[in-house]
């Protein structure tokens, strides 16, 4: 097909007094022309050129010397560096260190054992610890785990402990978010130009929010939790240019299933991807949340998105701490770039077993599912469940394999009892859930994403196939090795739960 480019709109953004940012933010291209198309992508274009540059004044890291990426400013910034390139080994001044009651055990102990029983963190406001994965479980060793935590946080006086200790009510328990990634969101740890790390692989979902997120291994958390910093290497960065009007029956996760699918689960390992262009500054927060989160399933260091006005509104009232955005220089280097056209693509799922094996949803139309799962810190938040809803209200009818719903957080949960569905006449997600005979919206948690204990909730017992909105499908992820995970977005999986089989949501939204 003939190739297009359009040229990204600038954007203006809002001054804020949490935040300082240059007033001429501009998007230019300079396109070379070499461009690839993949045969995989029948109506899709994908173009690796020149890199897009942004105009705009330096960030304060001090006397710049040369251009650098989002992600490079960010490091020197934390480092203390005027410039840096990729490669570089510095010592990194941590924002934020997150752990949780699979990981944070671990991290602990190894803190105790290098630092000293009586040793005391290196600052107990910038330590979050947020019990998520295995919480409402009769397991007790899963159980014992997020005691290990509470006796930490009590002994440490850690400010940012969010605890559970009724396990029959999740309600009971006012201090109980879920997921950990999308509760540091809600609770305003995320800011932009800061630097979070987390012991989770998914810590990347922050960098939607415009700073370096990545995960860390224990080790690595037992010692920031003892010194603040962390020894990393700057990583190069590839850059995803998204631009044209995003149609009603594509979300974020498509996106970056089609990204994944382009550059293989390999194919940014320890690199750092940068998404640009008028689709992304389009997207809610919640959807750049979705489309960082899944960085790493491409093997990547981190995700980000510069931050505009969509990320200040979102960050009102969430956190006080001033925070300084960057974003690329004009003259940045970047290791490569593709862009999209986003109008042209289609609803994409991956089959099993790989995040990369990407496939239109339409061609898997004779795939029988035996159930769908709505949730996870990719597709367990607010808008996920809004657009699941919002398929099940356009059909009128009833799932045909089971529907399970599991909200990341308690706001989430809230919201989905609360919020209005956008031409429902007033119906929030519950009350159309429920019509549609889903199963009742679960306690907010990781549940089956992950597999865990053999009484989580949604878990895959059996060798069943399940079109679910979380992010790995490798075998046993969700429990059974031998389960077949499609991994789509709510949309598709919505779709999906009411044929008894892979479908295309155009099939009810058009």
């Amino acid at each position: 097909m003939a190739f297009s480019l359009i040229a990204p709109t600038s954007t203006s953004f809002l001054h804020h007094k949490n935040f300082i940012l240059p007033s001429d933010f501009s998007f230019t291209s300079t396109i070379s022309t070499h461009r690839c198309h993949k045969s995989a992508s029948k109506k899709i274009f994908c173009s690796i050129a020149a890199p897009q540059q942004l105009q705009h004044r330096p960030s304060t890291t001090g006397s710049v010397k040369k251009a650098m990426t989002m992600t490079e400013k960010i490091f020197a910034r934390a480092s203390e560096k005027t410039h840096l390139s990729p490669g570089d080994n510095v010592w990194v001044n941590v924002d934020i260190l997150m752990t949780h009651d699979v990981c944070g055990p671990g991290s602990i102990g190894i803190f105790k054992r290098e630092f000293g029983e009586d040793a005391k963190v290196w600052d107990r406001e910038k330590v979050v610890i947020i019990p998520d994965h295995y919480i409402f479980t009769s397991d007790e060793r899963a159980n014992r785990n997020v005691d290990i935590l509470r006796d930490f946080c009590n002994e440490q006086n850690i400010k940012y402990f969010y605890d559970i200790k009724d396990l029959s009510n999740f309600k009971a328990n006012p201090d109980y978010k879920g997921v950990c990634h999308v509760a540091l969101a809600q609770e305003g740890h995320c800011r932009p130009g800061e630097v979070l790390l987390g012991t989770d692989s998914h810590t990347c979902t922050a960098g939607a929010f415009g700073q370096f997120a990545t995960g860390i291994g224990n080790t690595d958390a037992g010692f920031v939790l003892g010194a603040g910093k962390l020894l990393l290497k700057v990583p190069p960065t590839l850059r995803f240019v998204m631009d044209g009007e995003m149609p009603n029956y594509l979300l974020a996760k498509d996106l970056i299933l089609q990204i994944i699918g382009e550059i293989t689960v390999s194919g940014a390992t320890y690199k750092s991807l940068e998404f640009v262009g008028t689709t992304i500054e389009s997207l809610n927060m919640e959807e750049r949340m979705t489309l960082c989160n899944m960085a790493i399933e491409a093997g990547g260091k981190n995700g980000i998105v510069p931050a505009d006005s969509t990320t200040y509104k979102y960050l009102e009232g969430k956190t006080s701490l001033s925070y300084e955005p960057v974003y690329s220089d004009q003259q940045a280097s970047f290791l490569s770039e593709y862009r999209f056209d986003v109008s042209k693509l289609e609803p994409l799922v991956a089959k099993p077993h790989s995040p990369d094996n990407r496939a239109l949803a339409r061609e898997c139309k004779d795939v029988k599912i035996d159930r769908a799962y709505i949730g996870s810190c990719t597709g367990g938040k607010t808008e996920d469940f809004m657009a699941a809803a919002k398929v099940f209200l356009a059909s009128g009818k009833q799932v045909k394999v089971p529907t399970f719903l599991v909200p990341a957080t308690q706001k989430v949960w809230v919201d989905i009892y609360s919020i209005p569905v956008p031409g429902s006449g007033g119906k929030t997600c519950s009350q159309i859930f429920e019509e549609a005979g889903c199963d009742t919206p679960a306690s907010p948690s990781c549940a089956a994403c992950l597999g865990g204990p053999k009484d989580t909730y949604g878990r895959l017992n059996e060798p069943k196939v399940c079109v679910s909105t979380t992010n790995r499908n490798f075998p046993g992820r969700m429990g059974h090795k031998e389960g077949e995970i499609y991994l789509a977005s709510p949309y598709t999986a919505a779709a999906s739960a009411l044929t008894g089989f892979v479908t295309d949501p155009r099939e009810f939204l058009q």
